[in-house]
């Protein structure tokens, strides 16, 4: 549905330097997928999603949305091209004076859509978004996440293919938020629309989204099956990021009780500190219990989490253990073989 290919935007600065928001991105995004772009402010979120529907174009690299090229369309086909992008932003956008309805009537009216046809589009619109009792209200007379679906609905008013959430649940607070992604895969699954999420916050894309790429500078430094960035984060930034969520550095007081535990400690065997990651049925399962009944050693647990990812349990573990190199070798074989990720971050401790 949405092919980038190696897109740049740079911009000239006052002091003569050259700012890069975007660096050689390259991003293919099937039809109907909830796409996730995630990445700390200024990593070029934002400037990427207003590449996709041309509002921003770009320095180099093209933008394809549904087989259609974008760099190579008039301003009028721009125009008409949009309709089958709609956006939803953090802060609402929507117009103070006009009422629920006519909010979301507002852009079939820029196209000349007689009344009645309006009526039989927007009634429809606000009873998927949950707004019918709420038409004739105004913005100051709603909450902070009925305001975003007025959004949503008035996003929707086209007919678009595509939906752009730009930060959208920023705004919101964590209960709003999880309701507003129950509506939009709600819509994602009804209505057959391809989402791109752009977020700062991994909650959401943990939440919502099939496949995710994390962004840093302006590039795209990781992307995948959102599952599988969770289980095995390459860059430094989805670390951290995820991180913020699961919890999977050791804080700094346990880190400093550790080194002095083991400095002090007697036990000849060399210590290991492991971190695992654990999926679907092996996040219920004892592996660790079954590892220390068959190679006699006991594994100290130092930190712990289980949440769902998309729908499948996902558990990280951080254990400290004491043994000989070949029962460690064998350890991690033998956890390896029931598709357990092992780290070994003995180093970051000791």
């Amino acid at each position: 549905m949405i092919e980038l290919q190696h897109l740049s935007q740079r911009y000239d600065m006052p002091d003569g330097g050259v700012f890069h928001a975007l660096r050689d991105v390259s991003l293919s995004i099937k039809q109907g997928e909830i796409f996730g772009i995630i990445g700390r402010s200024g990593a070029g979120k934002s400037t990427l999603v207003r590449c996709i529907n041309f509002l921003n174009r770009p320095t180099e690299g093209t933008v394809t949305v549904d087989g259609k090229c974008l760099n190579t369309m008039s301003d009028a086909e721009l125009r008409a091209m949009r309709r089958n992008i709609g956006m939803i932003f953090q802060h609402f956008n929507i117009l103070s004076s006009r009422t629920v309805f006519d909010n979301v009537a507002f852009p079939l009216e820029l196209i000349g859509m007689d009344k009645d046809k309006i009526r039989a589009k927007v009634d429809p619109l606000l009873d998927l978004v949950g707004l019918t009792d709420h038409r004739d209200k105004y913005p100051n007379q709603l909450s902070g996440g009925q305001k975003q679906r007025v959004g949503i609905a008035r996003a929707l008013a086209n007919d678009p293919k595509v939906l752009l959430s730009d930060e959208a649940t920023s705004a919101l607070d964590p209960e709003t938020t999880i309701a507003t992604l129950e509506l939009l895969k709600k819509i994602n699954k009804e209505l057959g629309l391809t989402i791109v999420m752009i977020t700062h916050q991994m909650d959401v894309v943990k939440e919502i989204c099939d496949r995710v790429a994390v962004m840093d500078k302006g590039a795209v430094v990781e992307e995948g099956l959102v599952i599988d960035v969770f289980r095995r984060p390459q860059h430094d930034t989805t670390r951290a990021m995820i991180g913020n969520i699961m919890a999977q550095e050791l804080p700094h007081g346990m880190v400093e009780r550790l080194r002095s535990q083991l400095n002090e400690s007697t036990n000849p065997l060399p210590a290991h500190i492991l971190r695992l990651t654990f999926v679907g049925s092996e996040v219920t399962r004892p592996v660790m219990s079954e590892a220390s009944r068959i190679y006699g050693i006991d594994f100290n647990i130092l930190l712990g989490q289980v949440d769902e990812v998309q729908g499948n349990s996902f558990g990280t573990l951080t254990v400290l253990t004491n043994c000989d190199s070949e029962t460690f070798n064998e350890v991690l074989m033998y956890l390896r073989k029931h598709h357990v990720n092992v780290e070994e971050v003995t180093h970051h401790v000791i």
